[in-house]
C-alpha cells in the first residue's frame, strides 16, 4: 500500500531541521499525510502550520525531490511516497501537536540515533550528495 506524503525542508549551518514525533519517537521530516483533494504543497502547508506554528503558502515552497521508503510506525507493507519542498523564507519552528523537539541533523548526526526512518536516511543521504548539508 501507498502512503502519499509530503516533507518541507528547513536547513541552517549545513544541517536539516527534523522533528521528533512523540508517537513515533523518532525524529523525521517535518510534514505529513496527503489528505484525499490536497495537492501535496496544500498538505505540506496544513501540517506545517499543525506541527511547526509555520503559518506559510505553496508559494514558499519550492520541490526538491520525491523519496520512496517503507513508512516508518506504519505496519509492514506501507511504503511512503514523499515528495520534498525546500522552504523558500526564513522562519523560526515551534514544535507543536505531537512533536516534542526540534533539533538539526547532519547525515553523521542523525546515524547516532537509537531509532531512525528510512525516509529520513533517504533525504539525508540525498542531501549530502547534493553538498546541501554536511
Amino acid at each position: 500500500m501507498q502512503l502519499p506524503c509530503a516533507g518541507i525542508l528547513i536547513i541552517k549551518q549545513r544541517k536539516l531541521l527534523m522533528a521528533f514525533s512523540k508517537n513515533k519517537q523518532c525524529f523525521y521530516l517535518p510534514g505529513g499525510k496527503v489528505d484525499a483533494g490536497e495537492t501535496a504543497t496544500e498538505a505540506l502547508c496544513r501540517e506545517v502550520e499543525e506541527e511547526l506554528q509555520l503559518s506559510i503558502t505553496t508559494n514558499d515552497l519550492s520541490y526538491y525531490t520525491h523519496i520512496t521508503a517503507p513508512a516508518y510506525g506504519e505496519s509492514n507493507g506501507i511504503i511512503m511516497e514523499q515528495d520534498c519542498f525546500f522552504l523558500t523564507i526564513d522562519v523560526t519552528a515551534v514544535p507543536s501537536a505531537e512533536i516534542g523537539e526540534l533539533r538539526f541533523f547532519s547525515l553523521a548526526d542523525y546515524q547516532q540515533q537509537p531509532q531512525q526512518a528510512p525516509g529520513a536516511v533517504m533525504i539525508l543521504q540525498q542531501l549530502q550528495a547534493d553538498n546541501l548539508i554536511d
